[in-house]
Order: structure tokens, then sequence, then C-alpha cells
């Protein structure tokens, strides 16, 4: 059974223009590589070490979004919006201080812009509850207790 990896339109369309951006620097890498042959001794030629330690970097990143993109399952925000699924933008509260979270799949996680996923602990603590509910979040941090403002 093949992995899905679970990823909202918005990721999808990322890892798409960061796949057309590594394809399109293939060619100045490679010219890289030939200039840096030219230099001579490959053995101790640092900027031929360089240009081809960076094209394998961006041969492997394009294998790994190609294997993504092919085995992607589409996150869709649930339609109700009266519990948190995967998809679902989540504003809370404790007192005066707000946060607001959009549950996503690992692959477009991405904390500190707000995009935390479904594994996490923030994650996994906000799942399938309903506006107006209490929820402890355990983190290594710290623990805190937050209402659930919204559901979108």
């Amino acid at each position: 059974m093949k992995k899905l990896f679970k990823l909202t339109q918005d990721g999808i369309d990322e890892l798409r223009l960061e796949m057309e951006k590594l394809i399109s620097e293939r060619g100045a890498i490679t010219e890289r590589i030939r200039s840096a042959r030219e230099l001579g001794d490959l053995s101790e030629n640092a900027e031929y070490a360089s240009a081809r330690s960076e094209q394998e970097r961006n041969e492997n990143r394009i294998t790994d979004i190609d294997h993504i993109l092919l085995n992607v399952e589409l996150i869709k925000a649930p339609k109700n919006g009266k519990l948190v699924g995967l998809g679902s933008t989540v504003s809370l509260s404790v007192g005066s201080k707000t946060k607001k979270f959009q549950i996503v799949g690992t692959v477009e996680a991405d904390p500190m812009n707000g995009k935390i996923s479904d594994e996490s602990p923030i994650g996994k603590a906000l799942i399938g509850k309903k506006v107006g509910e209490k929820v402890e979040i355990v983190t290594p941090a710290e623990t805190s207790f937050y209402t659930i403002d919204s559901i979108s």
C-alpha cells in the first residue's frame, strides 16, 4: 500500500511552483559544473564539488516533489464547519490572546505560518472539537487551555 500525502490545493500549487523553479535552475547548475571542469584537476576543485553537490540536492528535491505530487490526496475543508478536521482553520483564544491555525498534512506543515500538522500535539488536540469547547494543548514548551472561537 503506497503512502498518500495529504495536501491542500495551496500546498499542491506551492510544490508545483517549487518544482518549476528547481527545473529552471538545472541549466545554470550544469553551466557551473562545466565552467568548474575547465579549471582543471577535479579532485581538488572546490567549485566543481560545490556545483555537483548543488546539482544533487536539486535533483533529489525534484524527485521528492514528483513523488509527493504523484501520491497526493487533496484536503478539502470540512463543509459543515462544526467539527475541527483536516483542512479546517481554527481560531483559538485564551484571555485576550488569540491564535489562528490551519490543520494540514505533515508535508505542508509550517508552524511559523500557522499551518500545523494533524499529527502534531496541537493538531491532535484540536481534531474533532467544536466551537466553544475548551482544549488543552500540551507542547514541549508549555501546557495551555484555549477556547475554540471559530472553525472555517
